[in-house]
This record gives structure tokens, C-alpha cells and sequence, in this order.
């Protein structure tokens, strides 16, 4: 599938259409195949607009699509977890000779890019860094809790030890404590960092190294930096995700910031890998109180102003305030689903994948806050900005890494990555889908997936009371039918819409702000047309494979095939189904 992507989006550009093939009338007749029903055994009649989800999981391998001229969007799917992540083998093809035609819904030419101020959506900020210190993070806890070597016990008889009101009363402003910090990429070394507290929340405590370099904040931008994090971002996190734990029983979560995690990235390394803005350690949690690099308490690591490049590269108070806010509503998340996992629930750690998803979902929150402060045109530098000046640090990555999952939905799994790997593809996808089931089920549903014992799909489908394929049909068709060109939003049914966000929209506004051969497309999702072809393409499990067949004005029905090379019938294991629309007139 990816080879023909790569020709679509080459065709798409140079053309400016869709893919397309020969007409009708010279199409060679389609290969023959045994009808072997998937979950619907006779013809599958659709009205306008309305969607069907079927199952070939019980070792069916066709489904008969009413004809006469209708059009349909089929998306191919293996709507599954917990199986290993590699390609797997399959077509989709047609017993009938049918013309491939061109299609205004996954065409995504546009060859504008002036229309809008380049200013107009914030830039991507390079975080290669941040990703990999995250990964090393994720993945050494994951490995320490298999291995026993952290003891939830401990942690667990803490937090559920009587609490006295001396314990929950906070340590004066202007105290010292010291903190273990880590001090290499590689998490292997600490160093003991004396920090001062300079701001007392109600939920959040400030703590600043006490070798700090000069020209930081000043004083009054420390109370108003305190401010933000204690009365704003803390809250939203906590509404949508629910409490962390309370180890350390001092009722508050601990900010740090120390010079020690800007010297994490090098001055080289800034430019074009970002660097480390921020962090959350599960040791400070997992280790127990046995462990000498525990802090035995919630907290969250940040860079400081180092406006000289004194540790590394230059940060001026202006950079922490435009990084730090999203950095923590990230990893707050992480916190909160490790404390709520592992240390409240005595459970594991959620899967990687989702709780990238959760975490990505928790920065938007940051930007949806500010969006609804600040509506219309209000707090703009520029009146045709999308978002308000307030909300671009939250904003300008998931946007761009949904873009890249869009390109390549048969490849970036939403369900098989984990925040130890690489890619910001899959990345964009988990985005989309918690921020879907947020639409869907209200974003009541974060905290549900957060305050149990279970994990990944499983967690899902408790939180929702749906199974996951039916969740990842509605999903993936969202993808497509929300805001059809020309036509009312409403036009799709409500479960295949999203609700906050339009990303027809956004992906537009971002081809049209951005000057990069990495957003070729005004709309990235492309639909390959169903044709008699039996070539062999191949899906990562948890991915989708969008198509559109246009049926003869004179065959009464039409059947596709999709199964494993040979017309087999594919794994039950993979559960692979298709989801279907029928298209409107004009699309």
C-alpha cells in the first residue's frame, strides 16, 4: 500500500487528480472468486449516507455491495491488538470490471499556499530529544516493574497510611530540599540538586535550583509562572484525568527546575533535535523508599531560563513560558496514569500507545482552554490565526504528526506503537482517536481510562461499552465522512463526525501555512479506487486501508473480495473487517 500511496501523492501533484485508471468500457473482465460471505451473507443494501461495519473474522472473505450506479467508501481494517507488529498481506479487489475513477474526497490537491499567513499555525518545535529521553523513561520503568526491582508495596502502604494535617501542611517558601535528578540521557546517573521553593499552591509547589543561572524570572514572574501551573493547568489535568496519587502525602505536586535538565540536551543537539523541556521519572514513584535515586514523590522536572546558554543552549524566560505549560499537561498525564495504574490500583502501566494518546489529548486540553477564553479573533497577533496567541505552544505538534498519520493509516498502528518507539506518525493517530472518543463519549471517558487496572483495547472497550472494532470503524470512517466537501456536517452520521475538531480544516490550513515537502497535500487521506487487481498490498495491524468503489449504472450488485493472497481467508486473530459509506451524489 505504501508504494501505491507514493504514486498517488506523485500523481496527485503533477495531475492534480486522484488516481485513476481506464474506462469502463475497455476494462477487462474481473477475476472470478468463490463467494464466501464475511458477517453479512447476502446483499448489503445502504441508504445515502449510512454505514455499515462488517466482520470477516469468521473466515469470510467477499461482501455483496448493492449496485446500480451507488458509490461506496470501504476502509479495510485489522481492528485488533496484542499480535505482533508486522505487515500483513492482502487485497481488496472486484469480481466486476468497473472503471477506477476520480474522486474530490482523497484527491487532497490544492496548489495554494499563499492564501494564509505563514504565522498563521505555530511551527512544529524539533522533539526528537524530548521523544527519546521519554522513551528511555517509559521503557525502564516497564523493564524495572517486570523485573521486581521496584516495589509498589511500599509505595502503596504510604498513600494508604493515615494522613495528619502536619503532613499536608506545606514546607515554607524559602526552604532548601534536596532532589535526585537525572543527569544523563541514558537515565544511568543522578545528581543531588539543592532546590528552594519559590512558589506554594494549592495542588503545586515550586522548587528552583538554588545554582540557577542568572537572569531568570524575576520575582513577579515567578509568582505569575506559579499561578498558571497551580490554578490552571493543574486543574484541567486533574478534571479530565483524575487526582495522582499522593506518595509523599504533602497534598501538592512538586515542579523542579533545575539547570540539570537543560545540560540533558547539548548546545549541537538543540537546533535539530530540540531539546528536553520536561519530564516525569516513574522511579520517583516505582522505586520505594529503599531506593537512593527516589524521590518518593509526584513530581515534575523542568528546564529553567538560562537566557546565556550557560548549561546548554540559550533558553530566555520567554522560551520556558511558550514550552514548559504543554511539556507538563503531557507529562502530568503520564504521572497520573502511572500513579493510577500501578500505585493506586496495583495494576501495570498502560500501554505505551495509549497513554501517548491520553498524554497528547492532555496538551490539547491546554489549547481548548485557551481557545474558549479567547474566541473569534480575540488574543491574535494576527486576526487570521486559527488559534490565539495563548494556545500555540499547546498546538502546532499533534496537528502536524496527525497530517503524517493521515499520509500512511496502513502503516502507523494506533494500537501495536508504544512511546518507546520512534515515529510521530502513530503519534498523530492515537491523538485522533482518543480525541474522537473524547467526542464521542465525553471527556469523562480520559478519566475512565485512567482509574482502573486494565490496559489498551480492553481499557477501552470498559470505558466505553463498545468493542474496539466497532470504535475503530466509526473512527477510521470519521476520518473521511466528517465535513464531506459541499455538503452539511451533519450529513454523516453523528458516530463517524468528530465534535472539537474539524481536521479537514486544520490538515488544509497546515498545507496552506506550511512551505515543506512534508505536507504535500491539502488533505493527506487518499482513496484508492477497487478494481478487478489482485495485487498483494500489505497493513500493520491496527491500521486502516481506505478505498472507493463506484458500482456499474447496470449491475444490480457488486462483489469485493478482501482476504490474504489466493483469496485465503485472513486471520481471525487480526480481526479484519471493512467499514462502509455510502457516498452522497458529487463525491
Amino acid at each position: 500500500m505504501r508504494t501505491r500511496l507514493l504514486f498517488c501523492l506523485v500523481f496527485a501533484l503533477l495531475a492534480a487528480a486522484g488516481c485513476s485508471n481506464h474506462d469502463a468500457s475497455t476494462a477487462p473482465p474481473g477475476p472470478s472468486f468463490a463467494i464466501n460471505p464475511c458477517s453479512v451473507a447476502g446483499t448489503l443494501t445502504l441508504s445515502v449516507a449510512q454505514t455499515a461495519r462488517v466482520d470477516c473474522s469468521n473466515g469470510g472473505t467477499t461482501l455483496t455491495l448493492a449496485g446500480n450506479g451507488a458509490r461506496y467508501l470501504v476502509v479495510a481494517q485489522f481492528a485488533v491488538d496484542l499480535v505482533p507488529n508486522s505487515f500483513v498481506p492482502y487485497h481488496v479487489s472486484t469480481g466486476t470490471a468497473i472503471a477506477a475513477s476520480r474522486t474530490t474526497i482523497g484527491s487532497g490537491v490544492s496548489t495554494s499556499r499563499s492564501t494564509v499567513s505563514m504565522a498563521d499555525l505555530p511551527a512544529a518545535r524539533p522533539r526528537a530529544k524530548q521523544l527519546a529521553f521519554d522513551r528511555m523513561l517509559r521503557s525502564r520503568a516497564r523493564q524495572q516493574l517486570r523485573s521486581g526491582h521496584w516495589s509498589i508495596s511500599k509505595s502503596l502502604s504510604a498513600i494508604k497510611a493515615p494522613v495528619t494535617p502536619s503532613r499536608l501542611t506545606a514546607p515554607a517558601v524559602g526552604s532548601i530540599r534536596a532532589f535526585q535528578v537525572i543527569s544523563n540521557a541514558t537515565g544511568t546517573t543522578t545528581s543531588t540538586v539543592q532546590a528552594r521553593l519559590v512558589y506554594s499552591g494549592s495542588d503545586v509547589l515550586i522548587y528552583v535550583d538554588t545554582l540557577a543561572p542568572a537572569n531568570g524570572f524575576s520575582d513577579a514572574q515567578l509568582q505569575a509562572f506559579g499561578t498558571l501551573f497551580d490554578q490552571t493547568l493543574y486543574p484541567i489535568d486533574v478534571t479530565a484525568f483524575g487526582p495522582p496519587s499522593d506518595v509523599d502525602q504533602n497534598g501538592h505536586v512538586v515542579m523542579l527546575m533545575s539547570q540539570v535538565v537543560n545540560s540533558l540536551t547539548s548546545s549541537a543537539e538543540c537546533s535539530s533535535q530540540g531539546y528536553v523541556a520536561g519530564f516525569f521519572d516513574e522511579e520517583d514513584l516505582g522505586g520505594g523508599a529503599g531506593d537512593p535515586n527516589s524521590n518518593n514523590g509526584e513530581i515534575f522536572y523542568s528546564i529553567v531560563p538560562d537566557p546565556n546558554g550557560t548549561s546548554s543552549c540559550a533558553h530566555s524566560v520567554g522560551d520556558v513560558d511558550f514550552s514548559v505549560p504543554a511539556t507538563f499537561m503531557h507529562e502530568l498525564q503520564h504521572l497520573i496514569s502511572f500513579a493510577q495504574h500501578v500505585v493506586v490500583h496495583n495494576g501495570d502501566p498502560e500501554y505505551g500507545w495509549l497513554d501517548e494518546g491520553l498524554s497528547i489529548a492532555a496538551e490539547e486540553l491546554g489549547s481548548l482552554y485557551y481557545e474558549q477564553k479567547c474566541p473569534g479573533t480575540a488574543c491574535r497577533t494576527i486576526s487570521t490565526q486559527l488559534f490565539p496567541d495563548s494556545s500555540q505552544g499547546f498546538i502546532a505538534n499533534f496537528l502536524y504528526d496527525s497530517y503524517q498519520y493521515a499520509l500512511l493509516p496502513d502503516t502507523a498502528s494506533v494500537t501495536l506503537h508504544s512511546d518507546s518507539d520512534d515515529g510521530f506518525s502513530w503519534r498523530g493517530g492515537d491523538w485522533l482517536l482518543v480525541r474522537w472518543l473524547g467526542d464521542q463519549m465525553g471527556t469523562g471517558i480520559f478519566k475512565k481510562l485512567d482509574e482502573n487496572t486494565l490496559t489498551g483495547v480492553a481499557n477501552i472497550e470498559s470505558a466505553s461499552g463498545h468493542s474496539f472494532p466497532s470504535l475503530f470503524a466509526d473512527f477510521s470512517l470519521s476520518l473521511v465522512t466528517d465535513s464531506l466537501p459541499g455538503l452539511a456536517r451533519t450529513t454523516a452520521p453523528a458516530a463517524d463526525r468528530f465534535v472539537s475538531r474539524n481536521v479537514r480544516q486544520l490538515w488544509d490550513r497546515l498545507f496552506r501555512t506550511s512551505g515543506g515537502s512534508d505536507v504535500p497535500l491539502s488533505y493527506p487521506l487518499q482513496l484508492f479506487p477497487i478494481t478487478g487487481d489482485t495485487s498483494t498490498a500489505v497493513m500493520d495491524p491496527g491500521t486502516s486501508s481506505y478505498f472507493r468503489i463506484d458500482t456499474p449504472t447496470n449491475a444490480s450488485t457488486v462483489t469485493i473480495q478482501f482476504s490474504g493472497p489466493g483469496g485465503v481467508a485472513l486471520s481471525a486473530a487480526l480481526r479484519p473487517q471493512l467499514s462502509i459509506f455510502r457516498l452522497p451524489p458529487g463525491q
